[in-house]
């Protein structure tokens, strides 16, 4: 299925990892919003859940392990074209997961990549797409 003007939605994977108080985010480097931090993520496969989709793309990307623990918040990312039709469409489920090991290295994707307090990152005035903030701090007060 073609990313652009797609006939249904696509789902998408974030993995939302915590560790010490702090959640991982990483400067993204390519579209969309390049320079934004966000979390990492990309597509859900086919057979796979949504935690493990979160986990091997945070895997794939950083070399981090972690543990899902479970479904965060759901994002809807509907973008349109100058005439009103459907350009993109995900639905991004927002993964809870508990770092197990692995120090993270940005990948080609990336032009950073950190642990970070939500208070850290507005401190730091760091570019983020716009739910960043809110789903670190789910994050952080989930039990």
């Amino acid at each position: 299925m073609s990313r652009e003007y797609p006939e249904r939605p696509i789902v998408g994977v974030l993995a939302v990892v915590r560790r010490e108080g702090r959640v991982l985010i990483v400067q993204r480097a390519i579209a969309p919003m390049p320079g934004h931090w966000g979390f990492i993520g990309g597509l859900q496969e086919l057979g796979e859940t949504t935690g493990e989709g979160a986990v091997r793309e945070l895997l794939e990307e950083t070399g981090v392990v972690a543990e899902p623990v479970g479904p965060l918040t759901v994002l809807d990312a509907v973008n349109r074209d100058g005439d009103g039709r459907v350009k993109t469409h995900y639905t991004l489920v927002a993964v809870l997961a508990e770092w197990r090991s692995g120090e993270p290295v940005a990948d080609a994707d990336a032009l950073d990549i950190g642990w970070f307090t939500p208070e850290e990152a507005e401190e730091r005035a760091l570019p983020l797409f716009p739910s960043t903030l809110r789903i670190m701090r789910l994050a952080l007060a989930h039990p």
